[in-house]
């Protein structure tokens, strides 16, 4: 397959006739079916041994498949969509493999062969489960990623399966935590609607060509089934044809076989003002006369109705029946409250500023989630260039587009597990890192995340000592090879609003990874980044830069910098910032005060000449930074990490 996963499985359908609905464009249906089978396939090619799909994570369209809208030369706008003629390509492949289960990643496109356009459908994880001879147990082989790509998505599948893990649980504290009584939206001039209209309930019976391989209910065709009966359960509400946004999860509680009837339910939870949740539950037995039912699979799928100009249209009202429909009502809202905080958190482009996210309990897992898979993600990254060696510290640096990174990495006399255990608490570190006066423990999220409210030393550009609100989020290794991870992250929180006595400081990403050596020894990466520019409307403004012992080497406290062409003055005459100029801003060592480095002088009132420091002063800092860190030779762990943070 020329240099591509040994998991990798590539998938292209012609869309026919049989594969669309009565608009002529491709069902969704018949979309989940080929993304089950190339899953699978992958899923097969690694474990060699049948598997079974446990659950399909969240589908977002991104050009939704069941309606597009084009601009025709010299006509209104057209309607169009994934249609007869034009191929649907998959590509399917193992991220990561467990004990037993597996992620696998799925990425949708669609090709028009007539002018040779290509589009991103979706995207979708899956986990599979390996099914060896009853009564035994299939242990998966670990898989190597070779990538930096593969890098990534394998040390990030850990936070996925955690986050799927604790879904139900930030569910119910959400619920448990909103009023009780359900307070029904009003919109004028809309239409309500009871919910128990919307109802749909529909019976199938699995014959041979729904089977899979293994002779049971193919998974592909379950879904299908279930988005046929969640359509008509949206129709009955908006009574037009509603189009297919999203999919929560599909999760799979058990098998069905060939015979068995399966009884698929829908109906609308709730209404929103342009979209609308439909939930959907699968129920199987094996003869008519059986009383029993085995609830085999469930998910929640969201639908707009778009008009002819391809806007949202705004919807009818539901009203819930009382007891169970209340409740649905209700969880309808919170997933809802859910899946636009973690859109909000997932897309947050970590250049713009602020960088602090609002923090709450509907968030936290996914703040959580993405803080720590910022810190793997940096990790991971394969184009690391070092910078300078000297007695078995490693310096290294990775220029990206807007970034600056920095990567310190040394080896310790000290277990990993006790390194963690003393770099996660952050009340302790003003015992051997200079720049805290203290910390203060806001709120213990749970058990491997905390919020602390930081304050600093060092002295901002305006004269006043920083502070912090840090997310702090701890994980231990989920398999063997896997580091021990602590992670930094600034968020907002309405009990700790900047005070006018403090300068508030932001960290961008930030923490440490701990590799286990030897029974008393590891090795330590510290990982930092910053914005190799601040944005023209932010300079001057060190409040708003990352910055502080968390944000940048060296506690770096200031936006200004001795040396620097300021953007907003001569420099601007001077033409476009070169390479360095205007980069580091947040990332120099202005928190030692005016002192001599390398010859030169840092005092924050001197400006020098472009030329004189556009190229020198980021490797004057490395230089300063590896010869203050060898002295750190021979000395207990504590102190060096002491040693480290001070620059």
């Amino acid at each position: 397959m020329g240099g591509c996963s040994p998991t990798e499985v590539q998938m292209s359908q012609l869309v026919l006739p049989c594969h669309t609905n009565h608009r002529g464009e491709l069902s969704a249906g018949q979309l989940l079916k080929w993304i089950d089978t190339a899953a699978c396939l992958s899923a097969e090619r690694h474990a060699g041994c049948p598997c079974v799909t446990a659950s399909m994570d969240d589908i977002y369209f991104e050009h939704t498949i069941s309606q597009r809208y084009t601009n025709a030369p010299g006509q209104q706008r057209a309607r169009s969509g994934v249609g007869v003629g034009q191929v649907v390509n998959i590509k399917a492949k193992v991220n990561r493999a467990f004990n037993s289960s597996m992620e696998v990643g799925i990425q949708v496109s669609y090709e028009d062969l007539c002018s040779g356009k290509h589009c991103s459908i979706c995207k979708a994880y899956a986990t599979f489960v390996a099914q060896g001879p009853p009564g035994t147990k299939v242990k998966l082989k670990p898989l190597a990623p070779q990538t930096e790509e593969e890098k990534i998505e394998h040390s990030i599948a850990a936070e996925r399966r955690r986050m799927r893990l604790v879904h139900k649980d930030t569910l119910k504290d959400l619920l448990t935590r909103s009023p009780r009584d359900t307070e029904l939206e009003t919109r004028d001039g809309s239409v309500v609607v009871p919910a128990e209209k919307t109802r749909v309930e529909s019976v199938e019976l699995v014959l041979p060509p729904h089977a899979n391989h293994q002779g049971n209910t193919f998974g592909g065709q379950i879904m299908a089934w279930m988005e046929n009966v969640a359509t008509i359960a949206a129709s009955r509400l908006c009574h037009a044809h509603p189009t297919l946004r999203a999919i929560e999860m599909f999760h799979f509680r058990g098998p069905s076989q060939v015979g068995d009837r399966l009884v698929l339910k829908a109906i609308v939870n709730n209404a929103f003002k342009n979209s609308m949740e439909v939930g959907v539950c699968a129920e199987a037995y094996d003869q008519e006369m059986s009383v029993s039912r085995r609830h085999i699979n469930s998910a929640f799928m969201t639908f707009v109705v778009l008009d002819e100009e391809g806007r949202p249209r705004t919807l009818p009202m539901v009203v819930p029946q009382p007891g169970d429909g209340e409740r649905r009502y209700r969880e309808a809202s919170a997933r809802k409250k859910i899946r636009l905080d973690r859109k909000y958190v997932v897309s947050c482009k970590q250049n713009e500023v602020p960088l602090s996210v609002p923090w709450d309990q509907s968030n936290k897992v996914y703040l959580s989630y993405n803080n720590v898979s910022a810190l793997k993600t940096l990790v991971a990254k394969a184009n690391w260039a070092l910078a300078r060696e000297k007695e078995k510290v490693r310096i290294y640096t990775l220029e990206e587009d807007k970034f600056l990174s920095f990567r310190i990495e040394m080896s310790v006399r000290i277990a990993a597990g006790q390194a963690f255990s003393l770099l996660s608490d952050l009340r302790r570190r003003h015992e051997w890192d200079r720049h805290y006066a203290s910390a203060e423990l806001v709120q213990q999220v749970d058990e491997d995340d905390a919020i602390y409210h930081v304050l600093s030393q060092t002295l901002s550009h305006e004269n006043k000592p920083q502070d912090f609100v840090i997310l702090a989020s701890r994980r231990k290794p989920c398999d063997k090879g896997d580091p021990y991870v602590v992670a930094f992250r600034s968020v907002t929180l309405p009990t700790h609003p900047a005070c006018p006595s403090f300068t508030r400081g932001e960290t961008l990403c930030s923490g440490f990874c701990v590799w286990p050596e030897a029974e008393e020894t590891s090795k330590l990466l510290r990982h930092l980044r910053g914005l190799r520019e601040v944005p023209a409307e932010k300079q001057g403004r060190p409040d708003r830069a990352p910055q502080g012992p968390l944000g940048c080497p060296g506690g770096l406290a200031d936006g200004r910098t001795d040396g620097w062409t300021d953007r907003q003055g001569a420099g601007k005459e001077e033409g476009a910032p070169g390479r360095w100029d205007g980069a580091l801003r947040p990332c120099l060592p202005l928190a030692f005060g005016p002192r001599e480095v390398g010859g030169m002088r840092t005092d924050t009132g001197t400006r020098r000449p472009r030329a004189d420091t556009s190229h020198t002063w980021p490797f004057i800092f490395f230089i300063f930074l590896s010869n203050f860190v060898s002295c750190c030779t021979g000395l207990d762990f504590l102190v060096r990490l002491m040693l480290l943070e001070s620059l």
